[in-house]
């Protein structure tokens, strides 16, 4: 049995920084959404979400936050999500928290 704690940090280890991109690409592939049901169900285009999802482009604020309201998540995540890859896009070493 394997009693080792694996949560954020060990992940955040092992595989790199959670991004807005990868967090979104997540949700799409754990709901067994193609990209083109995910996108229409976003209202975007398929090659807008292919670009979110591959860190090609980073939303606003208003962006992620209306993301995070139609999948029905806290606005506040995708907010810092997005935020926190435009500081780490712009080699800034700040660490966003949205209360």
């Amino acid at each position: 049995m394997n009693t080792k704690k694996y949560g954020i940090k060990e992940m955040v280890d092992a595989v790199g920084p959670i991004t807005f991109g990868n967090a979104l690409e997540a949700h799409r592939k754990c709901e067994e959404l193609s990209a083109k049901e995910f996108a229409l169900f976003l209202g975007i285009s398929p090659s807008s979400l292919c670009d979110l999802e591959k860190g090609r482009s980073i939303p606003s604020p208003k962006r992620a936050a209306n993301i995070g309201r139609k999948l029905g998540e806290p606005e506040g995540y995708w907010i810092q999500l997005a935020i926190q890859d435009m500081l780490r896009v712009a080699n800034l070493d700040y660490k966003v928290s949205i209360a």
